[in-house]
């Protein structure tokens, strides 16, 4: 069973189709990367999923049952991370961590328990003290997630949670997710680095203009664009031999492009590893020396600029 499922989405603010004609659908116990430039519509579904907007047309349903405004008992399922930090400054963390678990759970004797557990998985133990103001930021943002998840959510989203944050901070907050996800909840993940979602992510959905452009694994989405590998030959620094190696390679059955960038010769290609052994073979056969190799496949960066162009968004 899908956790969740939506069909047919369509969003209007009076001239601007926010959303048309979405449809998305997450299985329960995946980490699933939801990408797309900004104005995409990415929070707009979000949104509406989760019942804080209307929507003019369209079916959501969540653990198999329909939602709506008043589907409280599915709300208690679900846990929100925001890009912005919500939390009270005038609270402790505890405090803010114990307010918004209260949202969810009426027992006092159970919430003491989670906000403990929460505490403890974003190791925030030292600190249960501390007023907001007094937190660094990637002290903040695992303050935003413990807030979202002590309630022990099935299923999670999480809005760029690594904004602005030093890499010890992104590392900390990745493996909790990573535990999250081991721990049985799904989660939905938006962000703006690419290698994150490519890290944590099962599968991923890349949107544009209100619509879902592409769905799939990274490779699957690498794929489906058809974009080439790259591969970089350090040839010899005498021009004589660079050229004579750029000739070679540009006549190669599974070469699309060859350049020289000094006596770098940068070539692209349909079968990697099958045209980085042609290309090195017929550089031995001609007596060519060549120094560092380095190949790399289409990153998820690559495609992503492939499906939503590379002009500059507001």
């Amino acid at each position: 069973m899908s956790t969740i499922e939506v069909k047919g989405l369509v969003k209007r603010y009076k001239e601007l189709i926010a959303l048309d004609d979405f449809s998305l659908s997450v299985e329960a116990g995946e980490v699933f990367g939801l990408l797309g430039p900004n104005g995409s519509g990415k929070t707009t579904a979000i949104n509406c999923i989760l019942q804080l907007l209307t929507y003019d047309r369209g079916e959501i349903r969540l653990f198999g049952e329909t939602m709506s405004p008043t589907r409280y008992d599915l709300k208690r399922r679900i846990g929100i991370v925001p890009q912005n930090v919500a939390v009270f400054p005038q609270l402790s963390v505890e405090e803010n961590i114990g307010y918004f678990c209260s949202l969810y759970v009426d027992s006092a004797v159970e919430r003491r328990g989670l906000v403990d557990q929460a505490i403890d998985f974003v190791g925030l133990e030292e600190f249960r003290r501390f007023r907001p103001r007094k937190l660094s930021g990637g002290l903040l943002r695992r303050l935003n997630i413990a807030c979202g998840i002590a309630h022990r959510p099935e299923l999670i989203f999480f809005d760029e949670p690594t904004v602005a944050v030093d890499p010890q901070s992104r590392n900390a907050i990745l493996e909790g997710i990573q535990r999250l996800s081991a721990s049985g909840s799904t989660i939905v993940y938006t962000s703006h680095y690419m290698e994150e979602v490519q890290q944590l992510c099962s599968r991923i959905m890349i949107m544009d203009h209100g619509r879902a452009h592409a769905t799939g694994t990274t490779a699957e989405l690498t794929s489906l664009v058809g974009l080439d590998d790259r591969v970089e030959i350090e040839l010899p620094a005498d021009p004589e031999f660079a050229d004579k190696g750029l000739e070679i390679a540009r006549v190669l059955p599974h070469i699309t492009q060859a350049s020289l960038n000094g006596n770098t010769l940068r070539v692209s290609c349909a079968r990697a590893s099958r045209a980085l052994a042609e290309v090195l073979a017929a550089l031995d056969d001609a007596q060519i020396t060549y120094g560092k190799v380095y190949s790399e496949p289409p990153t998820l960066n690559d495609v992503f600029l492939e499906i939503t162009g590379k002009e500059l968004r507001d």
